[in-house]
């Protein structure tokens, strides 16, 4: 069993992630990633974001009127993300700790600086019936080794020209496709053991009591500001984690 220093640390955790997704909208993953990855390592700490993610994305993915629509143009993304974590699992044995952390630095300092460059991909226009599968299932494929889909992804979705409330729906169903996904990949694959399935399941507690005072802050606290310092945050996690999986 987790000593219970690493148990409140764990609970500090989610309780950071939900307020930051409560606030922002966006980062429960990284958020875990980045304070758990070092000291239970990357496995580990994506295992133990799986429930809270696909309790927190479930209401998402259904809310809004738009789910049969989103279905019918993203099912090719969508599928191809799954076969993409079922591949990225498998990956995991062949991937060493230090090389898990390093790739994990490097999602999140790109991720970082297009975010704080405010950058955007093109529109795939008459390609996305190509790019679609293909960013699905290379999204799939990083998310499945480091828990981050966000690039190619979700800078892939953002792209399509969806309008607010449509892409806040996408969203909620690509990170409740790849929660789900992975919560099967990791079963099958021995990956997920019971004991981070049961402190999953109780760090929901502490993500749903963020996610509430998150979203008391969104309208006491400058969205734009808060958003820059996390980003700027993360572009010097991501470094500190390239420098100390490669050193």
């Amino acid at each position: 069993m987790y000593a219970p220093e690493i148990l409140a640390l764990i609970a500090l955790t989610f309780f950071v992630a939900g307020v930051v997704k409560g606030t922002v909208g966006l980062g429960l993953p990284v958020v875990v990633l980045v304070f758990l990855a070092v000291p239970l390592g990357v496995t580990t700490a994506i295992s133990l974001m799986l429930v809270p993610a696909m309790a927190t994305n479930l209401v998402q993915a259904l809310a809004g009127p738009s789910f049969g629509v989103l279905l019918r143009r993203l099912w090719s993304f969508l599928l191809a993300a799954a076969v993409g974590i079922w591949l990225g699992v498998r990956l995991l044995r062949y991937v060493d700790a230090d090389t898990a952390l390093a790739a994990l630095g490097v999602l999140l300092t790109v991720y970082s600086v297009l975010s704080l460059r405010s950058a955007q991909i093109r529109p795939p226009g008459p390609y996305e019936p190509v790019l679609s599968p293909l960013a699905g299932g290379l999204g799939g494929v990083a998310f499945g080794v480091t828990g981050i889909f966000i690039v190619p992804g979700i800078l892939y979705l953002q792209a399509l020209g969806l309008k607010k409330d449509a892409l806040v729906q996408a969203l909620g169903m690509t990170f409740m496709t790849l929660s789900v996904t992975l919560f099967g990949a990791f079963l099958e694959n021995g990956v997920l053991t019971s004991q981070s399935a049961l402190v999953s399941c109780a760090a929901f507690v502490p993500t749903a009591i963020g996610l509430w005072l998150g979203r008391k802050l969104r309208h006491r606290v400058s969205e734009s500001l808060f958003r820059t310092l996390f980003f700027w945050a993360l572009l010097a996690t991501g470094l500190r984690f390239i420098y100390a999986g490669l050193s």
